[in-house]
């Protein structure tokens, strides 16, 4: 058993974030949703960070979603970005079964063009979570802290690429893009930062 593994079993998924999963395999979407321990831990650090203001980059299905809602408490509200109409429509219906989407606005489009809105109606938030195209993730990156309240925390998942970016032999866009995404937390002095090295890897950082 890894150490993965153990851990999945000791904290096995609700039947609603189940669900979930079982549509997007249904409807053929990726199936790439943020493990389901790191969905527990986005929810224990939205809750304990009290982020009213929460930024979702990459909808999918919703299961993120959810899991960010979870930790919000009165007054909170997730923005969530989305390239596809179609995959945010899902998810929009899956925060609403879950009893959470008065707290959710969803923006279709390309996630740069959205958080360029964002700062243009000079939009602040306290929790980012970029789960999305893995080329722009330096870009996203930039956009988070410009956007960012004092002591937001940014959340950035697959930042191993299934082991491609720990391979120097890959050297892709995506891999590029990913290793930059995250040597550039690990050294920014605007950040105090960490790198989770379970499942495909999250990193982690508060914003002084």
């Amino acid at each position: 058993m890894t150490p993965d593994d153990y851990v999945s079993q000791l904290y096995p998924e609700d039947e609603e974030l189940q669900l979930v999963k079982e549509v997007i395999r249904e409807q053929g979407m990726p199936e790439v949703s943020v493990a389901a321990a790191y969905g527990r831990l986005l929810t224990l650090l939205v809750q304990t960070s009290g982020a009213k203001e929460v930024l979702e980059i990459g909808a999918l299905g919703g299961y993120s979603g959810i899991c960010l809602c979870r930790g919000l408490g009165e007054g909170g509200r997730l923005t969530s970005l989305e390239l596809k109409e179609e995959y945010a429509s899902l998810a929009g219906s899956h925060l609403e079964k879950a009893g959470f989407r008065d707290k959710t606005e969803y923006r279709i489009g390309p996630a740069a063009d959205s958080l360029e809105q964002l700062k243009f109606e000079g939009r602040r938030f306290d929790f980012f979570f970029i789960d999305a195209d893995k080329e722009n993730y330096p870009l996203y990156l930039d956009y988070a802290i410009e956007l960012a309240n004092p002591g937001a925390i940014i959340a950035g998942d697959n930042c191993f690429l299934r082991g491609r970016t720990l391979d120097s032999d890959k050297n892709g866009p995506s891999v590029q893009a990913v290793r930059s995404f995250n040597e550039t937390i690990a050294s920014d002095e605007r950040l105090v930062s960490t790198l989770l090295p379970a499942y495909d890897g999250l990193i982690l950082a508060r914003v002084k």
